[in-house]
């Protein structure tokens, strides 16, 4: 049966349907293709058909792999045999959907799929072996009954299976196992010394009623159940504020005692446990959080000679943020992590451990799968969760069987087990604040959790056993006042806070009074404050700072206090904030360097000593660079439908042009002889002349192509005309010609 070939097809399509394909498979229009015979065969390429199938349901991959064992790559085939092995399934919406994607053409007496289909899709498909005809005839009755189980297994697919029994052939006579008989008969096919494989004709034979097995027409049900939206809003509100809790605290420990990184990258099991620890979570969230800091550019890696893992300067600017954008940061950074958490914890195919920010959890098309899940649970009613994730990951199994590989499923169930964590998803029901993540940014999610999240309280709830119960968020002022002088005990709807007298010590280190304190605890308390909390504070503030410490970067020492006079008398002891704290003693909070330079230019001699009272030589000892900071991945740019329509145009321009058929050309051989004067002149008269010429020249791209231009001005390095495929003005740089003809038809 003869059909037409694939580029003749794309040629009878109308522009929009063109549009569409490029969309539906945008790995085609880069770079532009020349013309329609190179889009063709970009089409027929085994990567551009394997990632055309990946978004394919069950059904429509069903249909496809009947075209080819029906061979519909090798010659074009009938529908009326294609439904054949459908029975009364319908049919009709995978074959659109092939048709538009390009993985089908034709007319319904011949349609035809790319060659390299089998390939990039199955090797055997609809679990069917490779064809032998000539057992199309072939008689299944004679067989006993453990020849038969063969044959049923194997027709279950894969046809293909290991026996030693495939090392020799031998006669029926001398046959003595199922595999020795059938292979005997001719039932079987020998592929080598272990394998034999069941040709397609006896699969179909034994499958009888149903030759492709049984075909899932329908995605699986979904079982879910209502919320009330606001719960679920309110619910993931609630995590939000404790993974903004969480984080302040990982930022605030690693600033004080930064993890290093292993030598093979990463975090070590100690330091993750010892971080799960400080924060009161489980190991698992306390990696995702150490994934989600470092992708959102609050820690990254100083990558010096003993690298550690440090707060970044954004640290600063992220504390700062009200909670609602402080949320959103770390909620896009989780949407955006090209890697897998879930896989903390597991070990490799050499038996190692996976660490936190281990390189072998990168996967590129993390975030394409995690948007997916969650736009099938966006596509769900307001409130609606669903019952169990592992019906969630069936159902997109069947809409996308290709995708996820080995992990597909699972990466479902992280996923969700991972949004909940961060706020996005609350009883396996996604957030209106998770939802306007997806469709609107992390500005527009964090104005919307903004809402969702109760106001801010003015007070609190001082107890007599000198806890501090927050009831309700705290306002940032009142917040960061309690978390001076109190420690959290509990965290949730309701934080309860403890007064010690080290947390108390501590709001004197940073300068609270003990009228202060006082204050803040009578203005901000609706219950009375307990005797034992005043007696507390009045404690700890009689003994705080009898002993006092500074910081002195660089110290004077000189057995000679009239030199000391001197040199605190000059004019440098200003510049260098010098302090005398003894006759023969002087501090300053100046690196020691520096201070020395700042005396010697004085007129001083002085000179640097270490511990041990020994001379140091001080001079610098090399250059130093700073650090470099993490490289994000640029997203691609999506291109737009009138974006496509032009490159639809220059496809058609590309046909008409191969079409035209043009005079003697003048080639520009670069260095060699006067091509580019010849060029130039045969531009120009077909100018003066108003006579169309055939160029061949190479695009922005490096794509070469060629045009049928009628010129209006040459001269100035650009050539100038009207398009014939366009009727528009274009443009063309002059050293981008390769060659010219005049058009034939123009009279040339």
């Amino acid at each position: 049966m003869s059909g037409t070939t694939l580029a003749e097809w794309l040629r009878a399509q109308d522009d929009s349907a063109l549009v569409a394909l490029l969309r539906a498979r945008p790995d085609l229009a880069t770079p532009p293709p020349a013309d329609t015979t190179v889009l063709a065969t970009r089409i027929g390429s085994r990567a551009s058909v394997a990632r055309a199938c990946e978004d394919l349901d069950t059904l429509t991959l069903t249909v496809l792999e009947a075209l080819l064992v029906l061979d519909a790559d090798l010659a074009p085939v009938g529908r009326t045999a294609l439904q054949e092995l459908f029975g009364p399934t319908d049919i009709s919406g995978p074959l659109g959907t092939l048709r538009a994607r390009a993985l089908l053409w034709g007319g319904d007496h011949a349609l035809s799929t790319p060659p390299a289909t089998r390939d990039a899709v199955n090797p055997f498909p609809g679990g069917l072996g490779r064809s032998v005809p000539r057992l199309a005839t072939a008689d299944l009755a004679d067989l006993d009954p453990d020849e038969l189980r063969v044959l049923q297994t194997l027709a279950a697919g894969p046809p293909v299976g290991q026996t030693k029994d495939a090392a020799h052939v031998v006669s029926l006579a001398n046959a003595r196992t199922p595999i020795q008989k059938l292979l005997a008969r001719g039932l079987l096919v020998r592929r080598d010394a272990q394998t034999v494989e069941l040709p397609r004709e006896i699969g179909l034979k034994v499958r009888g009623e149903h030759p492709l097995g049984a075909i899932r027409t329908t995605e699986p049900p979904l079982t879910t159940f209502r919320r009330d939206p606001s719960d679920v809003d309110h619910t993931g509100g609630g995590e939000a504020l404790e993974l903004s809790r969480h984080v302040e605290t990982l930022l605030k420990s690693w600033s004080e005692d930064p993890p290093a990184v292993l030598r093979s990258g990463g975090v070590g099991v100690r330091e993750l446990r010892k971080l799960a620890k400080d924060l009161d979570v489980d190991e698992r969230r306390a990696a995702l959080l150490v994934e989600l800091v470092v992708n959102a550019g609050l820690v990254a890696d100083t990558e010096g000679v003993e690298p550690e893992w440090v707060p970044t300067t954004q640290t600063d600017a992220w504390l700062v943020a009200a909670p609602e954008h402080r949320w959103a940061t770390l909620a896009q950074a989780w949407l955006d992590l090209p890697r897998l958490p879930g896989l903390i914890g597991q070990r490799d195919e050499r038996d190692r451990l996976l660490n936190p920010l281990a390189p072998e959890l990168n996967r590129p098309g993390a975030p394409r799968d995690r948007k997916r899940i969650l736009e099938a649970l966006a596509a769900l009613e307001p409130g609606t969760a669903v019952i169990d994730p592992d019906e969630l990951a069936a159902v997109l199994a069947w809409r996308a069987p290709r995708r996820g590989g080995r992990l597909r499923d699972e990466l479902v169930r992280w996923t969700v087990d991972e949004g909940t964590r961060v706020g996005v998803l609350a009883h396996n029901a996604i957030t209106a604040q998770g939802r306007t993540l997806l469709v609107e940014g992390p500005g527009a999610a964090a104005k919307r959790l903004g809402d969702a999240l109760p106001a801010p309280v003015d007070h609190v709830l001082v107890q007599a056993d000198l806890t501090v119960v927050a009831p309700g968020r705290l306002d940032p002022e009142l917040a960061d006042e309690i978390a001076l002088v109190a420690d959290v005990e509990s965290a949730g709807s309701a934080t309860v806070y403890r007064v010690r007298e080290g947390s108390v010590r501590r709001a004197f280190d940073a300068g609270r009074s003990a009228a202060e304190l006082h204050e803040l605890f009578r203005s901000r308390s609706r219950t009375p404050v307990p005797q034992s909390l005043t007696y507390l504070i009045d404690d700890a503030a009689r003994r705080h700072g009898r002993l006092r410490g500074g910081a002195a970067g660089s110290f004077l020492r000189c057995d000679d206090p009239v030199l000391v006079t001197e040199v605190m008398s000059h004019a440098a002891a200003e510049r260098l904030a010098l302090r005398k704290i003894a006759p023969t003693v002087v501090v300053s909070p100046l690196p020691l360097a520096e201070v020395l330079d700042g005396l010697r230019d004085a007129g001083f001699a002085p000179a640097a000593e270490g511990p041990d009272g020994h001379v140091l030589d001080l001079r610098a000892g090399g250059r130093r660079i700073a650090g470099k900071g993490r490289r994000r991945p640029v997203q691609p740019s999506v291109p737009s439908d009138e974006q496509l329509g032009e490159l639809v145009l220059l496809v058609r321009a590309g046909d008409r042009a191969a079409t035209t058929t043009g005079g003697a050309r003048v080639s520009v051989p670069g260095h060699l002889g006067a091509g580019p004067s010849a060029t130039l002149a045969l531009l120009q008269r077909a100018a003066r002349e108003g006579r169309s010429v055939l160029v061949d020249f190479v695009d922005g791209h490096g794509t070469a192509a060629r045009r049928v231009i009628t010129p209006q001005v040459v001269g100035g390095g650009v050539l100038e005309g009207v398009d014939v495929s366009y009727g528009e003005v274009r443009r063309f740089p002059l050293h981008r010609i390769t060659s010219a003809a005049l058009v034939e038809d123009d009279g040339a």
